[in-house]
């Protein structure tokens, strides 16, 4: 049996340019993509906190260091320069690699920039 489960998240991204008539995908920061493990075409969901939408693109890599996140084509209806969203990737494992599997989560400040990085979510307490 495979299961999937979260492989890389960009926490509280900013959303730097929204692009209607570029071609699609989602733009992200090189170095950001590098440090999540996030593969240029690769399959992402966007969750945007400020508005509550939720989709799927697929990320292409924009300029190292540019704390560039633009949301292109149709999506761009979704999200505007400086909402907040969260980029995420998902993996589809076996039952041997859920053991030893980490997910790679980086949270970001308002400029896109890294502020730490963890391999677990806390738990979540009332």
């Amino acid at each position: 049996m495979q299961r999937t489960l979260l492989k890389a998240k960009l926490h509280h991204a900013y959303v730097t340019h929204s692009e209607l008539e570029y071609e699609g995908s989602c733009a992200i920061d090189g170095h950001l993509l590098d440090t999540a493990g996030i593969l240029e075409y690769e399959q992402i969901e966007i969750y945007n906190t400020n508005n509550g939408e939720r989709f799927s693109t697929y990320a292409i890599r924009a300029e190292n260091n540019s704390g560039i996140i633009s949301i292109n084509g149709a999506a761009a209806h979704k999200a505007d320069p400086g909402d907040r969203i969260i980029i995420c990737s998902y993996a589809r494992l076996d039952e041997k690699e859920l053991s030893t599997f980490k997910p790679q989560l980086v949270y970001l400040d308002e400029s896109n920039r890294i502020k730490h990085m963890r391999n677990a979510i806390p738990v979540q307490v009332a």
